[in-house]
């Protein structure tokens, strides 16, 4: 067989992705879910290695825009519907798929890729390395509480229909993506995507519900949620399942947490994709009870090195050399000088001596600015070559709020 990819015609969509739900278990999605990916794949963008005229294997992109240290929206491909026929295993589709893949990238200018992994141990050989990570949460809201605020006077909490007041949540999304790195700006018809709600996907629970929070009939704050009611012999054991929460302002952020955690009937709130410096752990009466729990989220590669450390801005001021190792885009070996501070950086290729020595795939996990290159060097992954040089770099990449991917894709 070839392993050659090739771009996807949109009249082999549905072969292309049935290939792709088999590989994920055989399942089909849900109709109104089948058809929201289908509107949103970009098929200039996706690929498959084809044989005999039967799809082995696929990969797709989305043009999508990622918030970076500094704020600033970096173009990057959304690397997504990544699959391999079960009987075309380790016969090189996916290093091909990878292969076309980074290259298309590379030729389109998007100097990042970013993926969420099925399996975090398939894409550090491709280069990517974990930039953010999740918050879950399993709160026993009948032994925790949450305290008002003050400024919580004057806001009020209501009820909508989620497609009523579509507009008015993503306006509000929207003002947060820039604050946060790692969240993407939703573009045309992504708007959907949190609204999506297969009755398969509540896992018992009620249809997708929505309060907003308003302060002087300005909405300044929003929850959606399910609901699954629950009986036990003691009294109601209700669950309530937080799907996205978003707020411009502290006190709705407070207000629409303690309304979760105070619904009727229920003792449990379940979070399972938040920030992990996330301000309600810091509110909780009692965050032992909230089981806390962590797990990978965003993976990101830097397709062009120069141009994406240069994309960004830096807590202090940097100038480090970095002796880059990239076996997969050789493009992106050799030394680099980052010089650059809170205001902006230039990083070009350079004959100056190294000062860390590193892959590419570190340089994505750090990228972000959510893990050290420090404790990259504690595991072996970062070699200090010059003193000092390490400890100004870490600190120079952090970032004030941790980077957090809101959903997938």
């Amino acid at each position: 067989m070839t392993t050659e990819p090739r771009v996807l015609r949109p009249d082999d969509w549905d072969v292309w992705y049935a290939t792709l739900e088999r590989a994920f278990g055989g399942l089909a999605e849900a109709p109104e879910e089948r058809e929201l990916w289908r509107a949103l794949t970009e098929t200039e963008r996706s690929l498959g290695v084809w044989e005999d005229g039967r799809c082995v294997g696929t990969a797709g992109a989305f043009s999508f825009r990622v918030t970076v240290p500094g704020g600033a929206a970096v173009p990057a491909a959304g690397v997504t519907m990544v699959s391999v026929a079960a009987t075309h295993r380790r016969r090189g589709v996916l290093t091909s798929l990878m292969r076309r893949q980074l290259d298309d990238v590379r030729a389109l200018g998007e100097p990042l890729a970013v993926l969420t992994a099925s399996e975090p141990a398939i894409y550090g050989r491709f280069g990517y390395g974990i930039g953010t990570y999740q918050l879950g949460a399993t709160v026993d809201t009948s032994r925790v509480t949450l305290p008002r605020l003050p400024d919580e006077d004057g806001l009020r909490l209501r009820f909508a229909e989620p497609a009523e007041v579509r507009e008015e949540c993503e306006a509000l999304y929207a003002r947060v993506v820039p604050e946060r790195p790692g969240m993407i700006a939703r573009g045309p018809g992504w708007e959907r995507l949190p609204l999506l709600d297969p009755e398969g996907g509540r896992g018992g629970g009620s249809p997708l519900q929505c309060v907003l929070a308003e302060r002087d009939g300005v909405p300044v704050g929003y929850a959606r949620y399910h609901n699954k009611p629950s009986w036990e012999a003691q009294g109601p054991n209700g669950v309530v399942t937080l799907r996205d929460l978003e707020a411009v302002e502290p006190a709705a952020y407070a207000a629409l947490w303690r309304f979760l955690f105070d619904l009727d009937l229920t003792s449990t709130v379940v979070v399972r994709n938040r920030p992990v410096d996330d301000a309600w752990q810091y509110l909780v009466s009692d965050v032992r009870r909230s089981l806390l729990t962590s797990r990978d989220s965003l993976h990101v590669r830097l397709v062009d090195v120069g141009a994406a450390l240069a994309a960004r801005t830096y807590r202090t001021p940097v100038d480090v050399v970095f002796d880059v190792v990239d076996a997969f885009c050789p493009w992106n070996t050799g030394r680099w000088r980052l010089s650059g501070d809170a205001e902006g950086a230039l990083c070009a290729r350079t004959e100056d001596p190294a000062d860390l020595r590193l892959s590419v795939r570190e340089l994505g996990a750090a990228y972000l600015g959510g893990t050290g290159l420090g404790a990259l060097a504690a595991a072996g992954r970062v070699t200090e070559v010059r003193a000092g040089a390490l400890a100004r770099a870490t600190t120079a990449f952090g970032s004030d709020l941790a980077p957090w991917l809101p959903h997938g894709f």
